[in-house]
């Protein structure tokens, strides 16, 4: 299958048609975010499952219930998707969702609002090794050839959602003030317990001491793995099949070190470092 089959462009971005309709980007592009609305942002494979076991959680004082038996993508739904419409009338207040979307393509009612945004970026190395991994299970991508291949593809942005470079930049320097929260994939992996306590403080929710350290046990990577509502596992085998690679793999940092050669990683570091110059982002080099 060609890409033409697999993807439509919106505002030149790849979209997986499977989950991307027209009809579903008119309904983001019109979708009315409302005040207390919490919208989980990422790239793609940086943490968005794990934002969406965590949210539903902080939000409502750490009530195991919904984690464990709504699936991730209809309790946090993608704003993008073709499920938000059906998802959303299903939400109570205050609503959480998640979204790969760029900063400037976010709906108009977005801007005007007072939601609050939780930004989770990830070494772009790390995305790349789980964007590899998706590429081999997920029918619905185009196969990614050899790591090298994909690395190149990355690096140009032709894959899901773009250039890495251009989405965490379109959301830096934003007008949103206090209205969004910048987190690291490795800080979460660090310090679990403090980013929830941080992630609390932002959402203006409190939650007993036990009550915490309980969330933090329950979004463990360790415990999100097996959780049937999480790790995509109830998902059709010729959609995504996990016998070629899980879902939730591996949830650790570094993991790229098994990947990359010397000369990629040079390559690598240099074409992001060079995108991005001029801003105050930074991604472990080492």
């Amino acid at each position: 299958m060609d890409n033409n089959d697999l993807y439509s462009l919106y505002h030149g971005l790849l979209l997986p048609k499977i989950s991307h309709t027209d009809k579903s980007l008119k309904y983001f592009e019109s979708f009315q975010v409302q005040d207390d609305d919490v919208i989980a942002v990422t790239y793609p494979k940086s943490g968005t499952t794990w934002m969406q076991e965590i949210l539903p959680l902080l939000l409502n004082g750490g009530d195991l219930t919904p984690v464990l038996t709504i699936p991730n993508w209809d309790r946090v739904p993608w704003l993008e998707e073709s499920r938000a419409a059906e998802a959303a009338k299903k939400l109570s207040a205050p609503r959480a969702f998640a979204s790969h979307m760029p900063y400037h393509l976010m709906p108009s009612s977005f801007f005007s609002s007072k939601a609050k945004v939780i930004y989770v970026s990830r070494n772009p190395k790390d995305v790349l090794v789980s964007t590899f991994h998706f590429h081999q299970m997920a029918s619905f991508l185009h196969d990614p050839g050899t790591f090298e291949e994909i690395a190149d593809q990355f690096l140009a942005g032709n894959v899901i959602f773009g250039k890495w470079t251009d989405h965490v930049k379109s959301w830096r320097n934003t007008d949103l003030g206090d209205r969004i929260l910048y987190v690291t994939y490795e800080e979460m992996i660090q310090d679990l317990h403090g980013v929830l306590g941080r992630m609390l403080l932002f959402l203006g929710k409190s939650m007993s001491k036990d009550a915490l350290n309980h969330v933090t046990e329950h979004c463990t990577f360790k415990t999100m793995k097996q959780n049937k509502m999480s790790n995509y596992s109830l998902v059709p085998k010729d959609v995504m099949d996990s016998k070629k690679s899980a879902f939730l793999r591996k949830g650790i940092v570094g993991d790229w070190k098994n990947y990359f050669s010397p000369e990629l990683e040079s390559k690598f570091n240099t074409a992001i470092s060079e995108e991005l110059k001029g801003t105050d982002i930074t991604f472990p080099l080492g």
